[in-house]
């Protein structure tokens, strides 16, 4: 063993590594940025558990009750209907998380002292979530009951009660793979179409081979095309395993239409390709490409487009920045297709949105990549 020789390659594996001039900054500002998400994101306490009310009571009582639930610091009240009937299709549309029902003659009874029931809906879809939210309900009924018919009794103990009846819509069981599977689709259709489309172009960029490809005839419109399609027909390929395996290994049944997710998934292809255009465009390796990838576009947007962490339990700067991600309203559309069964007329603006950002993304990578090209 020669120190020399060892010494000697020391020294050429860190001229190596200094001289790729993109490389360096990626080892040295992807942890502080994995970081710095991770810190801020990752929170598995459940909090602005937003509610819709549908108080038929309107009482002192109720408003009272309403009261405790706001006071609370986990709920947050954004939406009051009169209408039992629209109450469901507040938390289809993914406007909230819950919907607390009082009845008539809630008030009545509670100064009859006679048991007032009230109804509480839940979306069960992340079962993880809904079952703490549920602990939260029957802590914050018992507090607020007790009060309210002390209060009434002038300081004696009450004989009334108040009853919740709670219901978990599409996860009755609470199961958290029925929540995290479809997140898994959404994952596995990112990584895959995006790391292809960037390491294929930068291979060829890497052997010499797309320079022979521009000395033909071939237009660049139609190499990009001829590049974007095959990885478009593998992404949906995906798709179809991916619901196969939920479907038959996991007994997650596709609730909503099979037809709108293949094709509100194309619309999330738009994206994730003209991103991975766009890294092949500023990537001189593979291992800059992919490194690129996962470090600044993967796990930044798995920390904060509500596939593992809720978004409404992140700072406000963070959930802001959460509007600009793709994989945000991809996830809301599968898990809404698949769980809650609900078609494009409650999902378009999640559609539109994933179609103008998909257009977007795509357009200005293309128009990169024929830069880079000429």
């Amino acid at each position: 063993m020669s120190l020399q020789r060892i010494i000697a390659l020391l020294r050429k594996e860190f001229g190596q590594l200094f001289k790729d001039k993109r490389l360096l900054p990626l080892v040295f500002l992807a942890p502080v940025l994995q970081l710095t998400f991770l810190g801020f994101a990752a929170s598995l306490d459940v909090k602005n558990i937003s509610m819709v009310i549908c108080d038929l009571d309107k009482s002192l009582e109720s408003r009272s009750f309403i009261q405790s639930f706001s006071n609370s610091g986990y709920f947050t009240i954004e939406y009051s209907t009169e209408d039992y009937n629209s109450v469901r299709g507040y938390v289809d549309n993914n406007k909230v998380n819950m919907a607390l029902v009082i009845p008539p003659r809630f008030g009545n009874k509670i100064l009859s002292r006679e048991p007032a029931k009230v109804q509480i809906l839940l979306d069960g879809s992340e079962g993880s979530t809904a079952a703490i939210t549920m602990g939260y309900v029957n802590q914050i009924i018992m507090g607020a009951s007790t009060t309210i018919l002390t209060e009434v009794i002038g300081g004696k103990v009450p004989t009334g009660r108040v009853d919740a009846e709670i219901r978990a819509w599409y996860n009755p069981s609470l199961k958290s793979r029925n929540y995290m599977v479809p997140g898994v689709l959404v994952l596995i259709l990112l990584i895959t179409t995006m790391n292809l489309t960037a390491m294929a172009i930068v291979k060829e960029k890497e052997v010499g081979t797309l320079e022979q490809i521009m000395v033909t005839p071939i237009r660049p419109v139609e190499l990009i095309l001829g590049k974007l399609i095959p990885f478009t027909l593998i992404g949906l390929g995906n798709v179809a395993v991916v619901l196969s395996v939920m479907v038959f290994g996991f007994d997650i049944p596709v609730k909503g239409s099979v037809i709108l997710l293949f094709v509100l998934s194309g619309v999330f292809l738009l994206n994730t390709l003209g991103i991975g255009l766009f890294v092949s465009t500023i990537s001189r390796t593979q291992q800059q490409a992919m490194m690129t990838t996962v470090f600044f576009i993967v796990m930044p947007m798995m920390y904060i487009s509500g596939f593992v962490f809720p978004i409404e339990n992140m700072p406000k700067p963070l959930q802001v920045l959460s509007l600009a991600i793709p994989m945000r309203y991809y996830l809301t559309v599968i898990r809404s297709i698949i769980l809650k069964g609900v078609g494009l007329k409650a999902l378009w603006p999640e559609a539109c949105i994933m179609l103008v950002m998909g257009i977007t993304i795509l357009s200005a990578s293309v128009m990169r990549f024929r830069k880079k090209l000429d």
